[in-house]
């Protein structure tokens, strides 16, 4: 299984998918920190004007909130991209290319090979999220105000790096069924809905819909959550990121518009993804087992 590891971390070095994610997060860090900056500069020079009355204090923290919130928005999407477009192809461009049937014939059982394949797409994915989420918290720092709970951070560094075996997860179970171009297709697709169904639960409650209406994008919304809760998990990381529950009868974070956090997702819907992932493992292990290479 470590053989089978290191390779895949040789491998994904190696890939352009690596090399354009690092160049997109470059990019990325840069307008960042002239966004950060510009909005930082604004903040100092109303506090400057106003002094440091509470409602100076509570804009600055307010306009640090927003930094982070613009900040991991881009974010959640390069972090999905790498955990996507590395493993979109793990069982079915392998099988295509015939590097299965040079390796399998060893003594090497497939759940090894699948387990290592897998342990190789998560951990590096993690790390890269280590490094941006750090990177994005420091922009924020220099600029404006953060957070500074030690297990706060921490906590909410593992809710941001979830989305990694969630998505490596569901990848890998459908490049044993859909060739290498339709598990990518329909794995951007599954990312979209998801993060459609979020940002649409977002802005539903200041648009001033009629009941029912509401009642029935917040079912549509509920689904995709269901079908993918990578952006469910994205917002809890930001909810308690932000400690929303101390925060919220002083800063609208909830309805503040695509920005906002939206419907915070109960600890139930934590215990689903991680239950979803678990389940979507097994089968797609089972599946790679009895796969006619």
């Amino acid at each position: 299984m470590r053989i089978i590891w290191t390779m895949t971390w040789k491998e994904l070095l190696r890939k352009r998918v690596l090399l354009l994610t690092l160049l997109l997060t470059v990019v990325f860090l840069l307008g960042f920190w002239f966004i950060a900056g510009a909005i930082g500069e604004d903040s100092a020079s109303r506090v400057i004007t106003g002094g440091t009355d509470n409602g100076n204090m509570i804009q600055e923290f307010t306009l640090g909130l927003f930094i982070l919130m613009l900040g991991f928005l881009f974010a959640s999407f390069v972090l999905a991209f790498l955990a996507i477009f590395s493993s979109f192809s793990a069982i079915a461009g392998e099988a295509e290319q015939g590097v299965m049937q040079a390796m399998l014939p060893r003594p090497i059982p497939r759940w090894k090979w699948y387990t290592g394949r897998w342990l190789g797409y998560v951990s590096l994915g993690v790390i890269y999220a280590l490094i941006l989420y750090s990177l994005i918290l420091w922009i924020t720092d220099v600029h404006a105000s953060i957070p500074r709970d030690p297990v706060v951070l921490v906590q909410a560094f593992l809710l941001f790096a979830s989305v990694v075996p969630l998505l490596v997860t569901v990848s890998m179970f459908g490049s044993g069924y859909l060739s290498s171009v339709a598990n990518g297709v329909v794995m951007t697709m599954l990312y979209g809905a998801g993060w459609l169904g979020g940002m649409v639960g977002k802005i539903i409650g200041s648009v001033g819909l009629e009941p029912g209406p509401m009642q029935t994008l917040n079912n549509i919304t509920g689904v995709l959550s269901l079908i993918m809760p990578a952006d469910g998990l994205q917002r809890k990381m930001q909810a308690v990121l932000f400690s929303f529950e101390d925060i919220n009868g002083l800063i609208p974070v909830s309805t503040s518009g695509p920005f906002g956090i939206g419907e915070i997702p109960s600890t139930a819907f934590l215990v689903y993804a991680a239950f979803y992932t678990a389940v979507l493992f097994g089968l797609g292990l089972f599946r790679f087992a009895r796969k006619d290479l």
